[in-house]
Formats: structure tokens, sequence, C-alpha cells
């Protein structure tokens, strides 16, 4: 049988893209492999919204030609952003790339895997790649990696569904309209029946995903609200999550929508970018602080306990001081209970990327500034849980601790806890009694099982309002 590897960088956008490109290998009767070493076709699912991202993928298939040079006959796959990108450029920075499919051609990528699963059935790659000799072991571990689309008995339990892809808004520093596409709304009829699938196959939770989610329309006059109120009527939902809105679509219908969606996750997550109006003016972002913030108090407001998330950009060019001292404020104001920080990445094609770029060492010393403000937010948000049980679905093993598990309460906070007894997916919902919380996290002792998210249980925590902790310096 013919294997598949898969590695991921970016955005959960990717993430759904992957497990379609596994589940189409599946069906065209690959295995999904966990080591690139033992797989016929290695896939890697690029990223560029940030340099980084993007170095570290030509970084990776640099990384991969030693697996190439062992065994020509693997074959090499990028797929995703960079490759749509640098289609072009590829051909010459990686030669050894064998085939490179944009971000609309994940069917073709998928009708290539069927055509090559019949030249590679015969093909046992770990007898042949790694007979023995000095070195095999050595390359095996210098691989390293994670693996995506790989199957256990947690994995069916959050779903994600596509319902939306490309962005039309065009914000000075993103490169995503330009590699994506612009919007590009899947048909309401599609979404239903893949949502009904996953949910048949044992979904507790789905995971409606889209570059500006909320901007969802359908042909017929739906907006996204309809259609979270149509998944929601949907036998065997248990919650409801998105990712990832733009506050300019959160129109007053569509947050009454959302606030009768039972299932729905008391998490929001509204990307801010910047407090500064000029800036947020700079960034093409459609709004302004009093407008965003608007937003956020409806959101809140409306859906009982919500936590706001947020992305924000530090070093944005024509950053001021005042500029950066108008997001920090507004971040110390409590509004956000987690918040994904970056420094700016200049991305070439976008206009920001011909702007005067801000000195490194400026950006990095208000980075920290941003970080260590949220971190004491998001800290003092996870203590607040401390003495209470609280309902997550599990995720898996712990990463770090295989005598642990990890799993995610509704508003999206990993939990830490030691593995019971009856450890297993058949009762997905544990009770955790939270004992400590921290920057990533909190940490617990499992105290019950539920088959169901409504099952009864322990009572809900209290609903945590940020503006009325009494913050401390973080712990270091």
């Amino acid at each position: 049988m013919p294997s598949i590897y898969i590695e991921t960088f970016g955005c959960q956008m990717n993430e759904a893209d992957s497990r379609y490109i596994a589940e189409r290998a599946l069906d065209a009767g690959y295995s999904v492999a966990r080591a690139a070493e033992d797989a016929n076709v290695v896939v890697l699912n690029t990223c560029t919204v940030r340099d980084s991202a993007e170095r570290r993928a030509y970084g990776r298939m640099n990384h991969f030609n030693a697996l190439k040079r062992r065994d020509p006959s693997l074959r090499l796959v990028v797929t995703g952003c960079l490759a749509e990108q640098d289609r072009d450029r590829m051909q010459t920075l990686a030669p050894h790339v064998d085939a490179v499919f944009g971000t609309r051609e994940l069917v073709r990528l998928g009708d290539q895997l069927a055509a090559w699963s019949l030249d590679d059935a015969q093909d046992e790659v770990g007898a042949k790649r790694f007979a023995d000799d000095n070195g095999a072991e050595m390359l095996r571990f210098a691989m390293g990696g994670t693996a995506d689309g790989v199957t256990d008995e947690f994995s069916h339990l959050r779903a994600f569904v596509t319902v939306q892809r490309g962005c039309s808004y065009y914000c000075s520093f993103c490169i995503v309209p330009h590699v994506r596409g612009r919007f590009d709304h899947r048909p309401r009829t599609e979404i239903l029946a893949e949502t009904a699938k996953r949910l048949a196959s044992g979904a507790r939770e789905i995971v409606l995903v889209g570059q500006t989610v909320n901007a969802w329309r359908d042909a017929g006059g739906a907006d996204f609200g309809d259609l979270c109120r149509d998944v929601a009527r949907l036998p065997g939902l248990e919650r409801l999550a998105f990712i990832s809105p733009h506050p300019k679509d959160f129109t007053p219908k569509i947050v009454d929508d959302l606030a009768g969606v039972a299932q729905l996750n008391p998490r929001i997550h509204l990307p801010l970018q910047s407090a500064s109006d000029s800036l947020l003016r700079r960034m093409n972002r459609k709004y302004t602080l009093a407008g965003f913030d608007e937003k956020a108090r409806t959101l809140r407001s409306r859906i009982p306990g919500c936590a706001i998330t947020t992305d924000i950009i530090v070093g944005f060019p024509g950053e001021t001081e005042d500029d950066f001292e108008a997001t920090l404020d507004y971040v110390r104001s409590g509004v956000f209970a987690n918040a994904f920080t970056f420094i700016y990445s200049s991305r070439r094609g976008t206009p920001a990327a011909r702007w005067e770029q801000l000195p490194k060492d400026v950006v990095f010393a208000r980075f920290e500034r941003l970080v260590e403000a949220q971190n004491r937010i998001t800290r003092a948000y996870h203590e607040r849980k401390v003495g209470s049980v609280v309902r997550a679905l599990i995720a898996g093993d712990s990463k770090k601790d295989a005598s642990k598990l990890t799993a995610k309460t509704p508003d999206n906070v990993t939990i830490v806890a030691p593995k019971p007894q009856d450890y297993g997916a058949a009762s997905p919902w544990l009770d955790i009694a939270i004992e400590s919380g921290h920057v990533w996290g909190c940490a617990g002792t499992v105290v019950g099982r539920a088959s169901r998210y409504m099952d009864p249980g322990p009572a809900p925590a209290n609903v945590i309002d940020l503006t009325a902790l009494q913050l401390q310096p973080l712990r270091r």
C-alpha cells in the first residue's frame, strides 16, 4: 500500500486543506504516514503570511531533499500559499520538488495522488529506503516534523468545515488576496451536507473555517448568521465555533443570529491589528477603534461569558510611539482573553512592503511590552478558573507528557490533566477540576466524564469579567 506524509504550516485554513488532502489520499488507497521517511509521497502545505513562515518552508523543502537523494522515487509535493505565490521561483530555489499545486488546485492534487497510487502500490518504502546501513537511523532521527492527517480515536471529535476562501478586502499588509484570491463562497447545500457527514462520523464540535468567514454569502441571499442557525439545526451538533472573522462583517443581524445559537462556543476571535485609527487607515482595515470596541462590547453582552481573542501587529510601517501606546492602553483595558501578537513582516506584492520600515530595536522593544501586558491578562483569565469544574473536549495526549491528556474548553482554553483510568473517546467530554492557571492554559484533575456536552455535570463556571480583574505582575 502506498503511503503519504503531510506536514502543515500556517492557519486553520491550511489545516482544513491538509485534512482534505489526507481524505483524498485515503480514498485513493494510501495510508497516512507518521514520518516522512516512511512515505512514497511527501506533501508540504505552506504559508507565506510572514517571512519566517516562508523561510521555514524553503528550509523544510531542502531538508526533505535528503530523502530524495536517498530514494529518487520519493515524490515531494508543495501546496498552500507559498506554492501559489512562488510557483515559478520555486523551480529555481528548490528544483528537487516534483510538483507544485496552488491554493485553488487541491482537486487536481487529489487526482494526481490517485494516479500515483497505482505506480506506488508495490513500493515497500521502509524496506528499500532504510535497508541496513549506518546512516539510516541518523537520517530518520534528523527528519523530525509533525504529521497531519494521521487519525486516532480523538481526531474525529472536532471537525473543520470550509465555508469560504479568499478575501476581497486587501489590507495593505496582507498577502492573502494575492495567493488565495477574492471571496469564494461555498454553496450552503454543500456546507450542510459535509457538516452532516462529519456529525454522522462522530464529530462533537464543528469549526466553520474561512479567511473572512463571517463575510460568507449564499447566492440565495443568506448570510453567515443564517448559515450558523442552519448548522445548529443539524441533528447531533453539540458545539459550534468559527475562525477567522473580520470585525467589519459582524452586522447586528448576524450577532442576533449568533446569540440565538445555543451550541455556539463562547469565544469570538476578533482581529484588531492596531488600536490607532491612523494606523488602521494605513492598514485599510475598514473600521475605527470606536467601531471595533462597539462590536466587542455587543458580542460580550449578547453571548453570555464570551471571551474575545484577537490578532495584533507591532511595528507596522509608520507606527509612532503614540500609535503603539494606543494599542497598549487598549490591551491593558482587559478586553482580550488572549492575543496572537506578531511583529510586522513585509510581504512582497503588498503596498506596505514599499513603505519605510521601522528600526528593529524599536519594534522588538514594543513587542516585548505588548506581550508582557497581554500575558498578565491571559494568566489572570485562566487563574479565575481555579476552583471551578469545567467541561472540555478531549484533544488527545499531551505533547510534553504522555501520562497526561489535553482538552479544550468551549472558550478555547487548553487544559492539561493526568489521564484517568477510563481514558478514551467513548465519553469525550471531561469534567476537570481546575487547580492552576498559566499563560498557556490551565491544569487540573479529571473528576467526571460525559458522552454529550449537555449531559448532567458540574455547574458552569462563573462568567469572567476581565475588566474587573485586579491584575498582578506576571510571575517569571
